[in-house]
């Protein structure tokens, strides 16, 4: 393979003459052996990467930090990025040293590359297209990464609401489609009060929607850039005016509503934001995984459990007992569900580890975050269309374990007061007999007009005060 020489401080190295990353990426290839995850996993950074630079030479031009022939050849290479043409180029390790230094060289080093192409110059002839110089103008790791960061982040979790949105509904849709059900409500794994399993359903559709306000929230705190801050937010080497020009640039070819920072010091030191989306995140996550456990408890049995519902059969469940199915899907979730727990704790730490007017630990930030919301985004859709969808219920059955429950003795309170409901549900549950028998027939405590009027469905489900 023909080869071509590049230099860096620490000097001179052999790279594939074919590639568009240069020195200082293959550096980062050899030095980040870690998660075996590229750059170009995360197609939106990689085009959000794009969009800061061209931001940058667009403002740069503007200001004349750039000649407009050098700015337009960026541009234009950026565009090629933003495109997705190059994302195979992004070659870094997500978790990295140097607080995003390889990726931020390494969208450098592309751009300046494919600019270098489009002039009809030799990849690596820097002097017309230098990817520090010029791509990096006006910029530093330090605001550049955050930045492209923040705008991915953006773009990522408007995905992750449309799959929640999409969860939610499919739970609503069963809520109605099981508004005629009646089964018993438990509390602390006993017996509670009837309910219908729509309203059971619908509470889930609820929870959920709940979440996307959060988001909303969350992503209203990452749109705060520190563009313009460069090293450490005092803005060194960049031209008066630069910060306010180039997020309004942003804001121009990103379509998303970004603000500068007030304070580009605290900003680029800053890393609350993520806790708090990190934090929103693990409490959908721990919402998600407890809805799918109720579903392994209530979907038990089939023969002895508590078989209320019944979920899609996906595959078989063991390799050594017959005809058994798993709930596999709830499971699958409730373990993605786990990763997110653990990686808000590795975010937490993270941002309490930066030191002084910097955070190094962001690489760590971002595979966190970028991982949570594409495992999580993955685990709505398969809870939704793997299971929700298919759930059916047993309708006749859980209609039977309300009417043979102790628990229902409850609606009798107000007509025979507390103590003698007491006293019926003790000897229902040491002799097996019904709380009807009991109450009706042998200690005609209430009159069958009486309890055909308390135990209708509508007013086992939507109670309303019926004294004696």
């Amino acid at each position: 393979m023909t080869q071509r020489r590049e230099h860096d401080f620490l000097g001179e190295r052999e790279i594939p003459k074919d590639v568009y990353y240069g020195i200082q990426t293959l550096r980062a290839i050899e030095n980040f052996h870690i998660t075996g995850i590229p750059l170009k996993v995360e197609p939106l950074f990689v085009q959000a990467l794009g969009y800061v630079k061209k931001a940058a030479a667009m403002a740069n031009a503007e200001l004349g930090a750039l000649k407009k022939e050098i700015a337009d050849s960026i541009i234009k290479a950026s565009d090629r990025v933003i495109s997705g043409e190059f994302n195979n180029q992004f070659i870094t390790d997500l978790i990295q040293g140097g607080a995003g230094t390889s990726v931020n060289m390494n969208a450098n080093e592309v751009i300046a590359n494919i600019a270098l192409e489009m002039q009809g110059k030799e990849k690596g002839d820097y002097q017309y297209c230098h990817p520090n110089n010029h791509v990096n103008c006006s910029q530093s790791t330090n605001d550049a990464y955050p930045t492209a960061f923040r705008i991915a982040l953006i773009n990522k979790l408007s995905l992750y609401k449309e799959s929640l949105r999409a969860l939610g509904d499919a739970f609503e849709a069963k809520g109605e489609e099981f508004n005629q059900v009646l089964k018993m409500g438990r509390t602390q794994l006993q017996d509670a009060v009837p309910m219908s399993m729509g309203d059971e359903f619908r509470a889930f559709a609820t929870t959920i929607r709940e979440e996307l306000t959060r988001i909303e929230e969350s992503k209203k705190l990452i749109a705060e850039v520190n563009m313009g801050a460069t090293a450490i937010g005092t803005g060194v080497n960049a031209p008066e005016g630069y910060a306010e020009l180039v997020v309004r640039h942003l804001r121009t070819v990103t379509g998303l509503d970004l603000v500068l920072a007030t304070d580009l010091i605290e900003a680029t030191n800053d890393t609350g934001a993520y806790v708090q989306l990190s934090g929103v995140l693990k409490r959908t996550a721990i919402k998600v995984s407890k809805i799918c456990n109720d579903l392994r408890l209530l979907s038990s049995g089939p023969r002895c459990g508590i078989n209320e519902i019944n979920l899609p059969p996906m595959q078989p469940g063991s390799s050594i007992m017959p005809g058994k199915v798993n709930p596999v899907i709830p499971e699958v979730v409730n373990q993605t569900a786990f990763y997110v727990i653990g990686a808000d704790l590795t975010l937490t730490l993270a941002a309490e580890a930066g030191q002084l007017q910097l955070n190094v630990m962001e690489p760590v930030i971002a595979f966190s975050l970028f991982t949570s919301i594409t495992y999580m985004t993955n685990a709505c859709n398969t809870l939704r269309e793997k299971c929700v969808t298919g759930i059916t219920a047993n309708a006749e059955r859980t209609r039977d374990m309300v009417m043979q429950s102790i628990g229902i003795v409850t609606q009798l309170n107000p007509i025979i007061g507390y103590e003698k409901s007491a006293a019926i549900a003790r000897e229902a549950l040491e002799t097996g007999k019904s709380v009807h028998d009991i109450a009706v027939k042998e200690k005609k405590l209430v009159t069958q007009e009486k309890w055909d009027e308390i135990f209708t469905f509508e007013n086992m489900i939507r109670p309303k005060f019926i004294n004696s």
